[in-house]
């Protein structure tokens, strides 16, 4: 049986603002419209203006051809709700967010406008660290590869967006947390013991990886090179530092579970990604 991707991106939204990065953020939406064919929705929350309307016309003319794509929602009240709300009423597949690369401690605690969405969102939500005017090539995407039973889909869902954005290099990567290993090493014997237990979990992690990639569809594997990978640490923290090491553009993770104020205090799993994102991230649900 094949593993499709079930998201298509068919309808995408994004917030903005009226900051330096409106351009930037408005025409990677465009970039990604024209990628997946999809549905903009522009959501402003706060005052509509002729000022405004004329800013965003001026800037959505540079793409005459997704005119009729495009919608644009004003609204005032709480950023958080009003995206999140709209999302629902109107049935989005991907909300785009810009995202601060490094927040402080106290911001991390409180908890960023889109930190709050990513958690409360019902559909993907794609965080953009450095939005371009100019399109920058997605050349390598890094996707999870934990043992979870959202896994399958993100995976599968990772090799439809690399068609779309004409990806070269997919690795999935399997992190294993370090506490599996049980070994503490005090000498030869249990640095050995050490070494044969990692290659043992590298292997079981690898074949079940591969089961999954015997899944997915020749036609969503066409020119993209696979790459497995087992890293042993904490989760999240170790895909992190990975995706940041090998220079990848995009880094594709589960949706998180819903977390608690203690989640958010001391961070886990996706919170570290969250902290300090390495790329820009899709979070799949």
């Amino acid at each position: 049986m094949s593993l499709l991707p079930q998201h298509k991106f068919k309808t995408i939204l994004i917030g903005i603002a009226f900051s330096p990065n409106l351009k930037n953020n408005i025409y990677e939406a465009m970039r990604m419209v024209d990628f997946f064919d999809a549905q903009l929705i522009l959501v402003h929350v706060g005052v509509k203006t002729k000022e405004k309307i004329d800013k965003i016309d001026t800037l959505l003319s540079r793409f005459p051809n997704h005119k009729e794509q495009v919608t644009t929602i004003w609204q005032e009240g709480d950023p958080v709700n009003v995206i999140i709300n709209a999302a629902k009423d109107n049935h989005v597949d991907l909300i785009m967010l810009g995202a601060l690369q490094r927040e402080q401690f106290f911001k991390f605690y409180v908890g960023s406008i889109a930190r709050k969405i990513t958690r409360k969102a019902s559909c993907s939500v794609l965080l953009l660290i450095k939005p371009s005017e100019n399109s920058v090539p997605c050349k390598h995407i890094v996707v999870n590869g934990l043992k979870d039973k959202k896994t399958e889909e993100t995976i599968a869902t990772s090799f439809g967006v690399a068609q779309n954005l004409g990806t070269q290099k997919i690795t999935v990567v399997e992190e294993i947390s370090q506490q599996e290993v049980h070994f503490t090493v005090q000498d030869d014997e249990s640095l050995r013991k050490n070494f044969l237990r990692k290659e043992q979990l590298s292997r079981k992690e690898d074949l079940r990886v591969q089961d999954i990639l015997k899944q997915i569809p020749e036609t969503l594997k066409n020119n993209i090179t696979i790459k497995t990978q087992s890293i042993f640490g904490k989760r999240g923290y170790s895909i992190g530092h990975y995706a940041r090491v090998v220079g990848a553009d995009l880094l594709i993770m589960n949706a998180p579970k819903r977390t608690s104020l203690w989640d958010r205090i001391f961070p886990h799993d996706l919170e570290y990604i969250l902290s300090e994102l390495p790329t820009d991230v899709l979070i799949v649900r």
